[in-house]
């Protein structure tokens, strides 16, 4: 007994310290995916905590030129703790959090797969894998933290299903809470996960019904109740408890013949977990969470207003994917294609929907990848894991004994160190603000030299965040839902003739007749200043120029 026990603890310490070493080497490869220059939407975000900071959640706009904008912060929390993060240490504040953010999305993932699948060397590739994936979207922005939420979402359902504890059903009320005040954008996601699995219990309770005749068993067993209070019709009881009796050893041998069919499905693994009743019980306790904002009703209504509008379509991140330009997603739909389709690995039907949705609303909208990674990255550890145990248990056995060993640790930290050194290296010059994609002397220029109570700037959307981060009102910014009339209470639609300008399908004058601008700043590269200098129009005074940005004051014609 002893020495059993000495063996059982040795392997414990040994899985341990392949898990220890596992959660360094996701912080290290995390970090080198973090890029160091900020999107745009980290300036807002900054501008916007400091705001609510000084005034509270007043739903408007305070960084347009454009009068009376409703605004509905639909992330004011995180914007709160990032104005407090870059009050206190500036932009490497910022880019620090990013990186323990990232960190804690890599272990996270991880640890999820690992104790859902019950194999960490499988979950530790899968979680690289996944995080590279992810690499375009880890940055500053509320995302990172609802990329956290939903992988622990994950776990906390699945635990609940298997234990019915209630540590996990009170996570899964919190995890909303934090969703509606962080990211209320896709507070309705958060639902979407619970749909696999309820509609993998509704399946089984109709095929129960179906094939057990459970129907046809209630109508004999009413018919029998009702002639028992009848004496003069004895001869049909015994007839109907007859029909009874044969129904039943009917059933008895279709839940034999099923319940073996169960243990050993083709394909796709149905089960039946009355947890789920108790989990739908959480799933509308947690559709009231959205109330526990000071944002009102935004987190039930701010979707459905953001799929009325045009802005959809017309960012590249939520327009639909195109695969062929995304060569790694492409082999992992491959990989999965693959192993449900030449191996005898089976799939939960659960796992299937979750699988089939999320791969659809990517397919749908290219941002959809970050939920497709996070979420089936679960999904592809089990297929794995059930594929080794069907073909190749012992001899993944050895491989886990050496790669947990000195040696394995050595290599495997000598190979992630290695990757994340190349994920890194192009990033080691970058700076927190880029000078190419942000016009940071045109707006030194812009703060020393213009009124700004006075103008009206006409400027692009990828850089409009940082005009406002600096001070200088703006026509438009990545904040795209505050100038569709959805969210700003305007009858003009702002976003769309900004995309009518920008794209010439307006004549750029007409529009800033609309709206009074009295200066423009632009790419250089960009469609309206080629027009305006290859036409010399001579109503725009050229008042700054770099390589890359160039600023004009507009002299109005009569």
């Amino acid at each position: 007994m002893k020495q059993k026990d000495l063996i059982e603890r040795t392997k414990k310490i040994k899985i341990n310290k392949f898990t220890i070493v596992a959660i360094v080497l996701l912080i290290i490869c995390a970090i080198s995916l973090t890029p160091v220059t900020f999107q745009n939407d980290t300036y807002y975000t900054i501008k916007i905590g400091e705001h609510i900071k000084q005034n509270g959640i007043d739903m408007q706009d305070p960084f347009s030129w454009h009068e009376d904008l409703k605004y509905t912060y639909p992330h004011w929390a995180y914007d709160l703790v990032t104005y407090i993060i870059y009050n206190a240490f500036g932009f490497t504040g910022i880019y620090i959090t990013t990186c323990i953010l990232s960190s804690i999305l890599a272990i996270t993932i991880f640890l999820t797969n690992k104790k859902l699948t019950k194999n960490q060397i499988i979950s530790f590739f899968v979680s690289i894998g996944a995080m590279y994936l992810l690499r375009s979207y880890i940055a500053a922005r509320a995302q990172l933290v609802t990329f956290i939420l939903f992988s622990l979402t994950i776990y906390y359902i699945e635990q609940f299903l298997e234990t019915k504890k209630k540590r996990y059903a009170v996570g899964l009320i919190i995890i909303p809470i934090i969703i509606a005040n962080a990211h209320t954008a896709v507070f309705p996601f958060y639902f979407i996960l619970y749909l696999p699995y309820i509609a993998e219990y509704i399946i089984a309770c109709l095929g129960e019904r179906i094939v057990y005749r459970k129907k046809q068993q209630k109508k004999l067993k009413n018919k029998i109740k009702k002639i028992e209070k009848n004496q003069n019709e004895q001869e049909k009881l015994q007839e109907l408890k007859e029909q009874l009796k044969t129904l039943e050893e009917k059933i008895d041998r279709i839940k034999i013949k099923r319940s073996k069919q169960l243990q050993d499905p083709y394909k796709i693994k149905l089960r039946k977990n009355n947890n789920v009743k108790w989990l739908i019980l959480i799933m509308a306790i947690c559709l009231l969470t959205g109330l526990l904002t000071p944002i009102g009703t935004t987190p039930y209504t701010y979707l459905f207003k953001t799929l009325q509008g045009n802005t959809t379509q017309n960012i590249n991140e939520h327009l639909p994917l195109t695969l062929i330009k995304n060569t790694e997603l492409m082999c992992t739909i491959i990989i999965f294609l693959s192993i449900l389709i030449f191996t005898k690995a089976k799939i939960r039907l659960s796992d299937l929907f979750m699988l089939g949705g999320i791969t659809f609303l990517m397919f749908s909208s290219a941002r959809q990848i970050s939920m497709f990674a996070v979420i089936c990255s679960v999904i592809l550890t089990r297929l794995v894991v059930e594929l080794i145990e069907i073909y190749s248990k012992e001899d993944f056995e050895k491989i886990d004994k050496k790669i947990s060993s000195k040696a394995g640790i050595l290599i495997l930290t000598i190979a992630i160190c290695s990757l994340s050194y190349y994920f890194a290296k192009d990033k080691f010059d970058d700076k927190y603000v880029s000078t190419s994609t942000y016009p940071v002397d045109a707006c030194n220029y812009i703060l020393q030299n213009i009124d700004l109570s006075t103008a009206r700037f006409f400027n692009e959307y990828n850089y409009g965040s940082y005009l406002l981060f600096r001070g200088i009102p703006v026509f438009i910014d990545s904040r795209a839902d505050l100038y569709a009339p959805e969210f700003s209470g305007k009858k003009q639609d702002i976003f769309m003739d900004f995309i009518n300008t920008s794209n010439i399908g307006t004549y750029y004058e007409d529009t800033f007749k609309k709206y009074n601008i009295t200066h423009v700043i632009l790419y250089k590269n960009s469609k309206i200043n080629m027009i305006i200098t290859k036409s010399k129009d001579n109503h725009y005074i050229q008042l700054y120029s770099d390589k890359k940005f160039v600023v004009y004051q507009r002299i109005p014609s009569e």
